[in-house]
């Protein structure tokens, strides 16, 4: 390797292992429970009073129109289809309030000036406008639960309670012990000295109810049999005590069940056969039948097994449990059906098999739609759950997929084991990149992919020290953008504004104004990091010379921040540079890095900015030269050439620079309009 170049690391990336395999990530549109987790508690058309702007001390009512996590879009009630006084508030910062709390606490209601002469009686209108309409929940819009989705109100010691595994009318309390991105590590009450029993259960399982639930319906509150014997009944008592005690004094938000679905009635009758997929061991699918009927929701399966002494593997199913098929499901789609064990034929034969137990098959309309795929296909990629420890999350391909049922093999798995069948609604399966979006370790391929080895040079400043963390790329995939059906987006704080590229803007002495020009208008909205990176890299290749963006966004940092560290790119005359950045990963603070980004690069702070800047910028920047404006915007500093390295350059040969293609948005989409109320959102990407 040339002095001045540099090998990057062999840690497992994704973008680097999609690459090298020519795999695809699946869409994070096919996980179904992530994208529940990831909305927003706010919904499209909710109604509530806003802080006034034209008039202060007054308040008017206005409409969702979209959301981003914490951030809304709103209208004033009025405006109608008019949406160019649409405005982006934070609900954390903002004074919002419920419908009614001006008239509780003697507020003035009052239309915004712009609109206060359209109609004659805004009493009447707002009735009108009210009528029949929903109102944003209070207790989202004040006190410790402001802003917050679902996943977020989980905390760690949280109390809920767990239905039996066998037993439908059994329940324990459990405490949360993790909460990854809404997949819980939950552990019994009474044994929290071990975490031998421990469960790990994404926050949607229909098995997790609110303290209190069991007592309503008049079920029994017992800890599950094969723990019983490992404390005694006084011990039991006292544990399930405390842990009534403690959630009656610290009560887990009924937001937090709100996306819960409820259970169909089935039609299964005892000793209906039927095709299930073996849970103990989810390699095989196995002939099964119906055991026990507990009432219209719930029914025991269990594993047939011929054998004088059988095995008895059961599991509690409902009308739409994952992994159970009507008989000839196998035949039909091309798959092994293992035989029970204790089978005496050479071939398994269903008519056979029916004519020697006298049974008769479960019909096709007890069993949810079988054919639906959920757009997942053969050699996709994804992140999954290791069935023979739960704890562990590997990178997983897909080998086959096969109505609603996939074959996943696990690269990450520290012991060889075979493919294991999932359903694709299936919460222990998770997009390319979850494990790193939610800190959690992923366990990689055992040969990792080595990342290319490049002749590259690493753009340092002067006293920098060396990272001590390591810096992946989060890939697109992650960065869920509004869909038409949706109705909600992005967790929490971390979500980012839509982002304007304002190119009548001052685009200072770094920046080429042609190719500023030729960026889309906006970015985002998505997580801060993705829609921050995405405008940095299209950024870096609008400069004349690109390694000298680089290296003066490194030095864009404030301690203040929470930031993340991202490796960016730059290519110029052939040569590929690199350099770790620190970008911010929280709303309230993408604001003061953009405008920091623009001082730094001497351009107007409005170049890229939630700001949309119309015809005139506040900032007056028209009226600067690139000579006078660093006068006002930035010290004036010599552009120096990125260092290339003598070795990786001849004296005297300079390659003329490639004219530059257009450059394509990779990773963070433009905004799709995802309205229910207005398709035409202010703020859209045109």
């Amino acid at each position: 390797t040339d002095e001045g170049s540099s090998i990057e690391d062999a840690d497992f990336n994704w973008d680097e292992f999609l690459e090298e395999t020519g795999a695809s990530a699946a869409p994070h549109t096919s996980f179904k429970h992530v994208e529940i987790s990831l909305q927003s508690s706010f919904q499209p058309g909710m109604k509530l009073e806003v802080a006034n702007k034209s008039n202060p001390d007054t308040y008017w009512v206005a409409t969702i129109i979209t959301t981003c996590g914490q951030l809304l879009l709103l209208r004033y009630c009025g405006y109608g289809d008019d949406r160019r006084a649409d405005f982006w508030c934070d609900v954390m910062t903002a004074d919002l309030h419920p419908v009614g709390w001006c008239t509780q606490n003697n507020k003035v209601l009052m239309p915004p000036d712009a609109i206060k002469e359209k109609y004659m009686d805004w009493t009447e209108f707002l009735i009108q406008d009210l009528t029949g309409a929903r109102t944003a929940p209070a207790n989202l819009l004040e006190g410790p639960l402001r802003g917050k989705n679902p996943v977020d109100l989980i905390t760690v010691d949280s109390l809920i309670e767990l239905q039996d595994s066998q037993n439908p009318f059994q329940y324990w309390i459990v405490s949360v012990v993790e909460n990854v991105g809404g997949r819980l590590r939950l552990r019994y009450v009474g044994l929290e000295e071990t975490e031998s029993y421990d469960q790990w259960l994404f926050y949607l399982d229909c098995r997790l109810r609110p303290v209190g639930w069991c007592q309503e319906n008049k079920y029994r509150m017992d800890p599950p049999a094969d723990i019983y014997s490992l404390k005694t009944i006084t011990e039991w008592k006292c544990a399930l005590e405390k842990s009534l005690n403690d959630a009656a004094n610290f009560p887990l938000p009924m937001e937090v069940f709100k996306d819960h679905a409820d259970l169909r009635n089935h039609f299964f009758t005892v000793g209906m056969k039927l095709e299930a997929v073996n849970m103990r061991e989810p390699f095989h699918i196995c002939p099964a039948s119906v055991t026990k009927v507990f009432n219209n929701h719930y029914l025991q399966v269990t594993i047939d097994d011929l054998r004088p002494e059988p095995s008895k593997i059961s599991m509690l199913c409902h009308a739409d449990s994952l992994g159970i098929l009507p008989i000839q499901w196998c035949l039909k789609n091309g798959v092994n059906l293992t035989p029970p064990k204790g089978y005496s034929g050479q071939d398994f034969d269903w008519a056979d098999y029916q004519k020697q137990c006298g049974a008769e098959a479960a019909p096709h309309l007890c069993f949810r739609n079988t054919s639906f795929s959920r757009g997942f296909t053969k050699n996709m990629k994804l992140e999954a759950v290791n069935p023979r420890n739960p704890a562990e999350i590997c990178v997983a391909s897909i080998t086959s997929v096969k109505g609603r049922l996939m074959w996943l093999h696990l690269e990450g798995s520290q012991m060889p084991s075979p493919e294991y069948i999932v359903d694709v609604e299936s919460m222990d399966i998770f997009p390319v990149g979850w494990c790193e979006a939610n800190a959690y370790n992923l366990i990689p391929p055992h040969k990792a992919v080595l990342r290319r080895k490049r002749r590259i040079a690493v753009v340092q400043p002067e006293k920098q020290l060396p990272s001590t963390v390591p810096v992946e790329k989060i890939p697109h995939d992650l960065c869920p953008v509004p869909q038409p059906d949706t109705t909600g987006t992005i967790n929490g704080r971390y979500c980012c504004p839509q982002l304007y590229i304002n190119h009548r803007c001052f685009s200072g002495p770094y920046l080429n104004k042609g190719r500023i020009a030729e960026l889309p208008q906006s970015v985002g909205p998505g997580k801060c990091v993705l829609v921050l990176k995405e405008v940095l890299s299209m950024v870096i290749n609008a400069a004349y010379k690109p390694g000298s963006v680089l290296r003066e966004l490194q030095l864009v940092e404030d301690p203040q921040w929470n930031f993340q560290e991202e490796t960016l790119k730059a290519k110029y005359r052939g040569k590929t540079y690199r350099a770790t950045v620190k970008i911010v990963r929280t709303s309230d603070q993408v604001a003061d890095f953009c405008r920091r980004v623009c001082a730094k690069l001497e351009c107007c702070p409005n170049l890229f900015s939630p700001v949309l800047v119309a015809e005139v910028c506040p900032e007056n920047c028209s009226i600067h030269t690139k000579t006078k404006y660093t006068y006002y915007y930035g010290k004036r500093k010599k552009i120096i050439k990125p260092p290339i390295g003598e070795n990786n350059m001849k004296s005297g040969h300079v390659k003329p620079a490639r004219r530059r293609k257009r450059r394509k948005s990779i990773f963070v989409q433009k905004k799709r309009r995802s309205s229910a109320v207005d398709s035409n959102a202010a703020g859209s990407a045109e």
